[in-house]
């Protein structure tokens, strides 16, 4: 079997959708695991109405919780009896021609531990919003990572991952709430020899208030960034691999302390856009994450422009 897609399901207002575009695929060779977190949602009545022998189904005794949401993950890859797997959210979905595409791109990159698959923005009614960015059908590591860092979108579903490597890794880096546990998983498996792209899109993400992005303690996912910077902080020593990604090892390691004070910022003003009494408790926690009073006001300033917009969306303007 070449294809695992998992899917760790929680949420079931889209997972007939989501189970739907798997079952699509032009390409045959899959099967499909899905691992029901102990969902407080009836799952059960959608999967258990499928009679499709490519599907198996877990219940997992008790839910891994937001914090935890990787241990999931890796349940998930526990059953994977495939060479790929593909892990992908609830409530996104895959293009019929993903696996197949896949498939040709593993013909044409071998033995490379990390695929991406070119994605779609959707939004709650799946309806197309935006398209990621293009990407070379093949860079190295440090070219992900510097692009990454410097505005490129990526999730969790639109990865390929050879299971072997994935396992010998041990499975998904754990960070809290997975807080860029998908980034240094892709890291990681493409350290063996880059990432191969496809050229045409495969994959849907669904944006909603129901994602993890989108909920949670702040004060977790700003000390998940500090432990993600002390990962990139060891990974940048890793020697490259020829002298384009010398290169590019050279501008991550400028911009690195830039890149995480941007994350933290990042979430400070999406935190103050919705409680903007916490500005005092930033003030005073400031220094644990090395952001200047400088910094905090700008936070503040772009939590008001986001406010700002979220009213005149609200108003229809």
């Amino acid at each position: 079997m070449k294809f695992t897609v998992a899917i760790p399901a929680f949420k079931r207002r889209y997972l007939r959708e989501c189970i739907d575009s798997v079952l699509a695929q032009t390409y045959n060779d899959f099967e499909v695991v899905i691992v029901n977190d102990a969902s407080p949602e009836n799952l059960d009545e959608i999967i258990l109405s499928y009679d499709n022998p490519k599907i198996r189904y877990y219940v997992n005794s008790k839910n891994s919780g937001v914090i935890n949401v990787v241990d999931n993950w890796n349940i998930c890859l526990d059953y994977a009896n495939g060479d790929y797997l593909i892990l992908m959210g609830d409530d996104d979905r895959l293009l019929p021609h993903c696996l197949e595409e896949y498939s040709r791109l593993i013909d044409r990159y071998p033995g490379l531990g990390l695929y991406h698959g070119w994605t779609e923005i959707i939004d709650e009614d799946s309806k197309f919003l935006m398209l990621q960015e293009a990407r070379p059908q093949y860079e190295g590591v440090y070219s992900m990572i510097w692009h990454r860092w410097h505005g490129r979108t990526q999730f969790i579903g639109d990865f390929l991952f050879e299971i072997s490597l994935l396992r010998s890794n041990g499975g998904f880096y754990k960070l809290p709430m997975a807080w860029g546990s998908d980034d240094i998983s892709a890291v990681m498996a493409a350290s063996r020899g880059g990432v191969a792209n496809t050229q045409v899109l495969v994959f849907q993400y669904r944006v909603s208030p129901l994602t993890i992005s989108s909920i949670g303690d702040v004060d977790v996912k700003m000390n998940a960034v500090s432990m993600e910077k002390m990962w990139y902080g060891q990974y940048l020593l890793t020697p490259p691999t020829d002298s384009v990604e010398a290169k590019y090892q050279m501008l991550c390691r400028n911009g690195f302390c830039k890149n995480f004070i941007k994350k933290h910022i990042t979430i400070i003003a999406a935190d103050l856009s919705v409680r903007p009494s916490r500005f005092f408790h930033w003030l005073k926690k400031r220094t644990n994450y090395r952001i200047s009073i400088g910094m905090l006001l700008y936070a503040f300033m772009e939590s008001l422009k986001k406010r700002q917009l979220r009213k005149r969306v609200k108003m229809g303007i």
